[in-house]
């Protein structure tokens, strides 16, 4: 007995449907993080039934001379969402999430910040800080992090116009934006890719500003982090910000997948259990 949902299907009925081989589906899947499957309960993968139309479309590309990654970022399965860390629920299920208190959000920000300037990796980074004043605390450090990185963004309510002479983009949110709740840093670079992305939890109005919960979760994982990157280069595309419009299409290529130095991520790790631990003492 099959244990799926009508409709869905199989990577040989989608192979059927598409012309394509499993293998195939399976390395584009690896590499460009498309197209994406269900896990059952059961363990079994399973594709959406319109999953087939944007495999076709992404071959229709192709035919007409786009390159595989260009055609994936068309048509492919990055949610066009206002909100990075729906982005990253929708296209990475398998991401776990965990209720934090802003306090050690704070401190994993700070080890991936520290992490980052002594790698000298040049990523690409993108910051979420809901409004200005949140924004303002953090400029010291960002405007470090803006020096050695090959493009910074921070998303922030509010008007802001004296950002590090330039280096640190703006991307302004309106009062109702998704990402006015959102916690957020994206750094996608090659030795230590690292994506920290958090939701704040409703009702919390009363709450001291360091006991303020959010459902956050963070992954070292590639594929997910250049979701994330897409995600708001997109956004910040769409509000005008004009650095932000090449990068969408720099970021549709496929990102490193070997994971590199397991060192780095070592370090990482090491680094935040310290920090950590330093706030949990203050």
């Amino acid at each position: 007995m099959q244990d799926l949902p009508t409709g869905s299907l199989t990577i040989g009925e989608l192979a059927r449907q598409t012309g394509l081989s499993p293998a195939t589906l399976r390395m584009w899947e690896v590499r460009h993080g498309f197209p994406t499957a269900r896990r059952l309960a059961s363990g079994h993968r399973r594709y959406d039934p319109g999953t087939v139309e944007r495999v076709r479309a992404v071959l229709n590309r192709q035919s007409a001379g786009v390159r595989l990654e260009a055609a994936i970022a068309d048509v492919g399965e990055l949610p066009r969402t206002p909100s990075v860390h729906a982005a990253l629920r929708a296209s990475h299920p398998q991401l776990t999430t965990q209720v934090l208190r802003k306090s050690t959000l704070v401190a994993l920000s700070h080890a991936i910040e520290d992490e980052q300037l002594a790698r000298a990796d040049h990523p690409v980074l993108f910051g979420s800080f809901q409004r200005e004043a949140h924004l303002r605390s953090s400029l010291a450090r960002w405007e470090d992090l803006a020096r050695t990185a090959r493009a910074t963004f921070a998303f922030a309510a509010g008007p802001i116009s004296d950002l590090d002479g330039g280096r640190i983009a703006h991307v302004p949110l309106t009062e109702d934006a998704p990402m006015c709740r959102e916690w957020a840093l994206i750094c996608d670079g090659t030795a230590l890719p690292v994506a920290l992305s958090a939701w704040e939890l409703p009702g919390q109005d009363e709450v001291d500003e360091g006991s303020r919960r959010f459902e956050a979760m963070w992954t070292l994982d590639p594929v997910a982090v250049r979701t994330a990157a897409r995600t708001c280069a997109r956004l910040a595309a769409d509000a005008g910000v004009q650095p932000a419009t090449t990068l969408v299409d720099e970021l549709a290529a496929p990102p490193r997948t070997d994971h590199g130095d397991l060192s780095a991520a070592s370090r990482l790790f090491s680094r935040i259990v310290a920090y950590i631990e330093q706030a949990a003492h203050h």
